[in-house]
């Protein structure tokens, strides 16, 4: 039983900023992370027995975040109001540049109206770096639906920022 711990424990400290930051940018709060990690890590946990290995774990534990999260916010039944910026995440490494607060509220406001399917997308992708690959596995769709709700979120983003903003969207 102790060994058994001790890989919960590996498998945890392995994945757990990675999931962490995901459940933040879907749910905009550190709380509601907070708890979405947790539950996807028990839910996880607690259907091991399932992972087949067709895919990667890390994948496998990825979808399941993706879906506790966005079950949990169907839930608090949130309509995707960021409380918190996202400069109150965890740091994430590579990307540190400073945004002036007005276009930060913006952007944030821009990716809060796009749909879940497109939101999802673009904040693993364009936010997190996950590949139309790894995105694919987790939602359970195509790669090419990855790419191309990419290409739309991204679309209707540049529309709602107005040509002012669009360095901000690729």
């Amino acid at each position: 039983m102790a060994g058994d711990e001790r890989a919960y424990q590996a498998i945890y400290e392995a994945n757990v900023d990675r999931i962490y930051r995901l459940a933040y940018r879907m749910a905009g709060d550190d709380d509601l992370a907070k708890d979405f990690t947790q539950e996807a890590f028990l839910r996880a946990f607690s259907r091991l027995d399932q992972f087949r290995g067709d895919a990667a774990f890390s994948t496998w534990l990825h979808s399941i975040a993706v879906s506790v999260s966005l079950n949990g916010l169907r839930k608090v039944d949130r309509h995707r109001k960021r409380e918190r910026s996202l400069e109150d995440a965890a740091p994430v490494a590579s990307r540190n540049r400073q945004l002036d607060p007005g276009v930060r509220d913006r952007l944030n406001e821009a990716v809060d109206t796009l749909s879940e399917i497109y939101r999802t997308v673009f904040l693993m992708h364009d936010l997190e770096g996950y590949s139309h690959g790894e995105i694919a596995e987790t939602l359970g769709v195509a790669e090419g639906t990855s790419k191309a709700r990419l290409f739309r979120a991204r679309a209707k983003l540049r529309d709602a920022l107005g040509e002012e903003m669009q360095e901000y969207v690729r």
